[in-house]
């Protein structure tokens, strides 16, 4: 959750630091903070409540000079919001941030006797406790954290400064993210590349067991256990700086809707090769995946529901079991792996914690690893036995959107080239198949033009307090997904049915006027899902319709009808994907809310 940034450097370290805050405030917006070094080499610290704009007025009242500091916008997770629960946290010459959850905090307050603390966090006990340390080892900052690390159980990132070590700043992660890279105005680190794209096409990640000292013009790695320097080959980035700029757009999540016919084609353009899908890029063999009997896919949230679009397309045609679960149920379960198995993560930032540990935990019982993520050198890209990138570029909304479709766009290239090598798929039908798939981007590109009735949806939606999708097959699992993008920035409570299941419970909960959005994308079960509209109808919901243009049912059966183009059904999720991620960006903004960055919740989830 928590973005982190620290800086040391020839200029303003407030202004470095208050930009990287506010490019990584979708991390966590409940509060931030900075401590820096004044022109008297002095510490200072300012915290508030909120978001980054309210700690940019109090920052721009200080006319310290400052060269070095660290920063931090807050998810809370231990302790309510409030400005003593706000990072930085400082205890005798140690100020510190941190991204994480530390496990065994209370047992550390008991075994070092810990008391009167300020903040009720996880994140002052390692403070007081780095401080004991330093002071007990004649202040050396290596020795202090090495040692702080063993004590410590849990995923965290921390990054420290010391009062009386002006310019240097010291960090050390086990888990959650840290970047870091040295400029022409000197070394930054943060939780997330976004905040250092303007500043350097290279960078370092930062290694788990081992501790970073970043000096004006120098980063430094150090074995966390021996302390002997380490040596690093920096990572290429592939983002520019205009890639997490809104471009005129009003919000990033809207401005990212609108790229997905862009992402799809250099998601897809460079995988396949005369229409047929090919991971060569990858050192993907066809031997390999012609060996495959058996796929689980382990996601969370939207990344889960692109596992199953793809397990419900491809399941009856590969005629092999394939699976997706939730990664934090996944990661305590006992998984049926053989030798022959394929985990398949998924995740935009390649830093989902739970998707991690699954990760993990199917590599210890054997299985082969081939995930799918958006961020280059992440955790999950670089523990993985292979790993296609889907080239979507960064991605800042909280609410995901061209994640979701790329994800999927991914699988159906995989899993339809497993199909072929598996004779489940002709060549005719493979290359069908892939000139499909190749026509999206121009199809999302015309399922722009809906945008007028759905701001009139939007409307209508705005006054609600309930909402509700059905669908059938792999209609259902985009009401799973619209529902999702619903709730998460409207606050609409928002539920998704498979629509058999209405009379099964369901449908007790139908009243006058409430707001049914019912997909029917599937000729083979269009009756059988129109039949289940007529049943909420006649109970007095108002019913939204998306549906296949060529589609026949009765013009007064909807308030608002939304016709998508005539469609291969196992590729409408495309185009109703659109459509549900615009019913929730407009319904966000006709109710006046923080479209990118909803209450509560966090872009890239690095706590348990």
């Amino acid at each position: 959750m928590c973005g982190i940034i620290g800086f040391t450097g020839n200029i303003d370290s407030k202004r470095i630091l208050i930009d990287g805050l506010e490019s990584l405030e979708y991390r966590g917006y409940d509060s931030s903070g900075v401590s820096f070094f004044n022109e008297k080499n002095k510490v200072e610290t300012i915290k508030c409540v909120g978001k980054v704009e309210n700690l940019k007025k109090l920052i721009d009242k200080n006319l310290s000079i400052s060269n070095c500091g660290i920063g931090h916008t807050r998810w809370a997770t231990h302790g309510n919001v409030s400005i003593e629960n706000a990072h930085p946290h400082k205890s005798g010459f140690v100020n510190l941030v941190h991204n994480g959850i530390i496990e065994n905090y209370i047992s550390l307050k008991d075994k070092y006797d810990i008391k009167n603390t300020i903040s009720s966090t996880d994140t002052e006990i390692a403070a007081i406790i780095l401080n004991k340390f330093y002071t007990e080892t004649n202040n050396d900052p290596l020795v202090s954290i090495s040692r702080l690390s063993k004590e410590i159980k849990g995923t965290y990132a921390f990054c420290v400064i010391f009062d009386d070590r002006p310019n240097e700043i010291f960090a050390i992660r086990k888990v959650n993210p840290l970047v870091s890279t040295i400029s022409n105005i000197g070394s930054i680190i943060s939780s997330d590349l976004t905040a250092l794209i303007p500043y350097s096409k290279e960078y370092y990640i930062v290694p788990e067991d081992s501790i970073i000292k970043l000096e004006q013009y120098k980063i430094k790695f150090y074995n966390i256990n021996n302390l002997e320097r380490i040596n690093l080959t920096p990572c290429e980035l592939n983002w520019s700086n205009d890639s997490t700029m809104k471009d005129g757009y009003p919000h990033y999540m809207i401005k990212e809707i609108y790229e997905q016919p862009k992402a799809l084609e250099n998601t897809i353009r460079p995988h396949l090769k005369n229409h047929i899908p090919d991971f060569s890029l990858e050192n993907i063999t066809d031997e390999f995946l012609k060996s495959i009997d058996n796929i689980q896919i382990v996601a969370c949230g939207t990344a889960l529901h692109a596992g199953l679009v793809a397990c419900n397309v491809f399941s009856p045609i590969i005629k092999i079991p394939i699976t997706a679960y939730v990664a934090s149920e996944y990661r305590y379960s006992e998984p049926l792996i053989t030798k022959n198995t394929l985990v398949i993560p998924i995740s935009q930032s390649g830093e989902t914690v739970d998707t991690i540990a699954s990760l993990s935990l199917a590599k210890s019982y054997g299985a082969k690893i081939l995930s799918v993520v958006n961020v280059r050198s992440s955790t999950i890209s670089r523990e993985s036995d292979f790993c296609i990138f889907t080239n979507a570029g960064p991605e800042i909304a909280v609410a995901s959107t061209k994640a979701y479709t790329v994800q999927i766009a991914t699988l159906f290239l995989l899993f339809s080239k497993i199909a072929y090598l598996k004779n489940m798929m002709t060549i005719d039908e493979l290359i069908n198949f892939s000139k499909t798939l190749e026509l999206i981007p121009q199809i999302i590109t015309d399922t722009f033009s809906s945008d007028k009735i759905i701001k009139e949806i939007a409307k209508f939606l705005k006054f609600k307090n309930d909402c509700f999708y059905i669908g059938r097959l792999q209609d259902y699992i985009s009401s799973l997904e619209g529902a999702l993008k619903l709730k998460e920035i409207s606050y609409i409570h928002t539920d998704a049915y498979a629509a058999g299941e209405l009379k099964h419970g369901t449908i007790a909960l139908i009243t006058q006027g409430i707001p049914v959005i019912a997909i029917d994308t599937n000729i083979n079960i269009s009756s059988k899902l129109l039949s289940n509209v007529e049943e909420v109808k006649a109970r007095e919901a108002a019913i939204i319709l998306i549906i296949n243009e060529k589609f026949e049912y009765k013009k007064d059966l909807a308030k608002f009808v939304v016709p998508i183009k005539d469609i291969d059904y196992r590729f409408a999720v495309f185009p109703v994907s659109i459509i549900t991620q615009l019913i929730a960006y407009y319904t966000s903004l006709e109710k006046g809310l923080d479209v990118d960055k909803p209450r509560n919740l966090a872009k890239s989830v690095t706590v348990e």
